[in-house]
């Protein structure tokens, strides 16, 4: 057997040793895993950690999060991604939460990397010639599904805006 620098056998070679999973198949049974490190990571950001909340109401998001995106790898290559509903309810949440857009991000960040370490722990049962191109699609959608918080928490911004420029208009226009 023929092993490429990184250890992981060249494409189309298969010993029998270990089987070859996709990268959707290893995110979806290692879903907790993710999310136990996503957490993990989160926990070590004081400014993530500053706005208080129980498990689920930090992680609970992540479970759909990231069926979108196991989803999205099993795609066909020409197949139109649909927009993750979850995402643009988790900007909703995270803006009345507290949270600025900084924190999404970060958020969204640590995602990626608890993503991406999980199929570096995973490599040797992933198809090596496939894990360039799904990485590209995970950053891809995970960078969309931000895309969606982060209109969400526009949307916020604006409805916030003119809430107080109709209470500022009221005031002027009552009776001194």
């Amino acid at each position: 057997m023929r092993e490429s620098k990184s250890g992981v056998q060249a494409a189309g070679e298969n010993n029998g040793a270990a089987s070859s999973e996709s990268v959707a198949d290893i995110l979806e049974s290692h879903l907790d895993g993710v999310i136990r490190e996503w957490l993990a990571r989160v926990e070590k950001e004081s400014d993530l950690m500053s706005i208080h909340l129980d498990f689920e109401e930090r992680t609970g998001h992540l479970p759909q999060l990231l069926r979108d995106v196991i989803r999205r790898l099993r795609l066909d290559d020409d197949s139109q991604a649909p927009i993750s509903e979850a995402a643009a309810h988790h900007g909703d949440l995270r803006s009345k939460q507290g949270y600025t857009v900084a924190m999404a991000v970060e958020e969204s960040r640590l995602l990626q990397v608890s993503i991406f370490s999980t199929l570096h722990r995973s490599q040797k049962h992933l198809e090596f010639d496939k894990v360039l191109p799904a990485v590209v699609t995970i950053a891809d959608e995970v960078d969309a599904q931000l895309k969606q918080q982060m209109l969400r928490f526009m949307a916020a911004d604006d409805a916030k805006a003119e809430k107080t420029a109709k209470a500022a208009r009221t005031a002027k226009l009552a009776p001194a």
